[in-house]
């Protein structure tokens, strides 16, 4: 079975191309974390959404025009990474570019199941190429099944698009987390993440001089990808403690989902997050904060109402103040 859409965008071919092939571009309409390594024979990973991971190579390299890669799921033995072809076609047309995209190599229930996925993403894509921005994908805000993993990559789709929105005059400016700037609470967040996967055994590579979204991003993508491949049994060594993995992915929860807010509220924004995702957060807050971490790593408990939203509570059992209570 073979799955066959066109659709048309307003933007010249180049830069279809480069909405269908870089990391940064894709997280906005596609991904919520991708790896590419853009050459024939080169590889990529994208998690199109929590808890499910596309991987393949690329086969065919036309800047412009055309590519091809294999294309499979992460631990799906239906559809194994390399067990499918997806063919994107790129044709300059008055006002913009059609971008065809073939899928083939598919069973009857597979090809309904990807037409699905295809459809929803390529009107992401339209979106993004006609607005600007296409806005949050409603397939990322709860994962179901949920797990510290999925869990951890649907809060990396939070913090995301409010990193995404950060401007270079919002660097200095305070931040929920005391003592932080936005600019000093990046380069804390990047560390965190970093030496989780360090202790993953991966090197998390830094870029300062990137976007606050693909600095994060690219981090982020990198020690959850390691994460997948060792799984939460067992333990890891932090350097300063040897800790229950599972405890660790919860940390890595933390740092993205309450960090998150910390950014949104230090800039103004309004943070968008499915009560499904901040409850099951604020379960593996409950499980990791411990009293004695009061006074170091947390403040104090603060007050907020019992008809608070989840998220509210979460970042009040971390220690922070909510406004307006």
């Amino acid at each position: 079975m073979t799955f066959n859409k066109t659709v048309f965008i307003p933007v010249d071919p180049d830069a279809a191309f480069a909405l269908i092939t870089e990391p940064e571009r894709l997280r906005r309409w596609k991904a919520v974390a991708a790896r590419v390594d853009l050459r024939v024979g080169g590889d990529y990973r994208w998690t199109v959404t929590p808890g499910h991971s596309a991987m393949g190579s690329f086969t065919e390299i036309e800047p412009g025009k055309r590519i091809v890669y294999t294309w499979g799921w992460e631990g799906d033995a239906g559809l194994p990474p390399g067990a499918s072809t997806v063919t994107v076609n790129l044709e300059a047309v008055e006002g913009g570019t059609t971008v065809q995209l073939i899928h083939e190599g598919l069973t009857e229930q597979q090809e309904a199941g990807h037409a699905e996925g295809w459809n929803h993403f390529l009107e992401r894509l339209v979106l993004l190429a006609t607005n600007g921005d296409a806005g949050p994908d409603e397939w990322a805000a709860a994962p179901d099944p949920i797990d510290e993993l999925s869990s951890a990559e649907a809060s990396l789709a939070v913090a995301q698009r409010v990193l995404r929105r950060l401007k270079d005059s919002d660097l200095g400016v305070a931040t929920p987390c005391e003592d932080f700037t936005v600019d000093a609470l990046l380069d804390h967040l990047f560390g965190s993440i970093a030496s989780i996967g360090k202790a993953l055994g991966v090197a998390v590579a830094d870029q300062p001089s990137a976007t606050p979204e693909a600095r994060i991003a690219d981090a982020a993508q990198t020690t959850l990808e390691a994460f997948r491949a060792r799984g939460t049994e067992g333990t890891l060594d932090m350097g300063f403690a040897e800790l229950p993995a599972t405890l660790v992915a919860n940390i890595l929860n933390l740092e993205l989902l309450v960090h998150a807010w910390d950014f949104a509220t230090a800039t103004g924004q309004e943070l968008s997050v499915s009560p499904v995702l901040s409850d099951y957060v604020l379960g593996l807050a409950r499980n990791t904060i411990s009293p004695q971490m009061r006074g170091k790593s947390f403040a104090a408990e603060t007050l907020v109402d019992e008809s608070a939203a989840s998220m509210e509570r979460l970042v009040a059992f971390t220690g922070r103040q909510v406004a307006g209570l």
